[in-house]
């Protein structure tokens, strides 16, 4: 028996690893109808069926997930081989979402750079979701709760919610039921991730607050950064307030946290992992995450309070 097309191959995996003709065909910069013919061909071609076909998406076959799964693997082999032969300098894509990138990425990335200065780093800050073939993305960091289809995803980071606010406003504040004089500035596109000012309200024991009002924010470091010009109290992430907090350009007024939802992933095709780039900007991440455990914790004092408040 003649090898299969490679092309028919290509297309295959790609429909396998998205479930999908019309995501295979973004990725491989086809039309779904090309994507089709290539499979049905392909399936003419060895006289099986690969796929269930349903209503909305594709079922892989017993058949279909033996063969998706070797020209997963032969496809890696021959893209790391070819890489391995590329002569021209290591680069890697890193695709972030703005804020963690402004606020968390950034302040670290030096020590990245001085470890690997010859890597060409290219910073693509996007908060869509990441198409590493169209994109040119080698690894992304994403905000969720992991489980992408067909890509790994480890878990670098859990934060907490809570309250901040400028150092100068924070007198004003001795208890939660004084949030009823204040602007509230709103994390409009994260709310999701920890129910929002609502849910701490109500884990401080606070008496209701009207949580519509106040300042809506798309992006996070602006909220933060208008918290920090005493334009309100802003509800913040502890992994995108630390560099303000421990800077004095933010405090927190209470101790009450909440834990969110939502988690920091590293995420990438699971053919990446072996990429030399790959896995030093992975293992760059990790001794960045050991690097913030180990930090000890500050403590702050609001003006005429005794309280010691620990900040994560």
């Amino acid at each position: 028996m003649e090898l299969p097309s490679l092309n028919a191959l290509r297309a295959f995996e790609a429909a396998a690893r998205h479930s999908s003709l019309t995501l295979a065909g973004r990725e491989l910069h086809v039309t779904q109808s090309a994507v089709s013919h290539q499979v049905r061909n392909l399936e003419e071609e060895l006289g099986v069926r690969l796929f269930q076909r349903l209503p909305r998406s594709l079922r892989l076959t017993p058949a279909g997930e033996a063969l998706a799964a070797t020209a997963r693997e032969a496809f890696g082999r021959i893209e790391e081989a070819a890489r391995s032969i590329d002569r021209r300098p290591a680069r890697l894509c890193v695709s972030v979402l703005p804020s963690f990138g402004a606020l968390w990425l950034l302040p670290r990335l030096r020590r990245f750079r001085a470890a690997w200065p010859r890597l060409d780093l290219r910073i693509h800050a996007s908060r869509e979701p990441c198409d590493f073939a169209r994109d040119g993305v080698d690894v992304a960091l994403r905000y969720g709760r992991g489980g992408w289809k067909g890509l790994t995803a480890e878990k670098l980071l859990s934060e907490q919610i809570f309250p901040v606010c400028s150092p100068r406003l924070v007198r004003s504040l001795r208890k939660p039921s004084d949030l009823l004089r204040c602007v509230l500035l709103h994390d409009e596109v994260r709310a999701a991730a920890h129910g929002g000012w609502p849910e701490w309200l109500r884990a401080a024991g606070a008496p209701p607050v009207d949580a519509r009002q106040g300042i809506f924010f798309t992006d996070a470091h602006l909220m933060l950064q208008a918290a920090a010009d005493g334009q309100g109290v802003a509800l913040a992430r502890s992994a995108l307030a630390e560099g303000d907090l421990a800077a004095g350009r933010l405090a927190r007024p209470f101790p009450q946290a909440v834990p969110s939802r939502y988690h920091y992933f590293l995420v990438h095709p699971p053919a990446y992992a072996a990429r030399p780039e790959v896995r030093a900007f992975r293992n760059f991440l990790w001794a960045e995450v050991g690097r913030q455990a180990r930090k000890p914790r500050k403590a702050i004092r609001s003006k005429g309070s005794s309280t010691a408040r620990a900040l994560p």
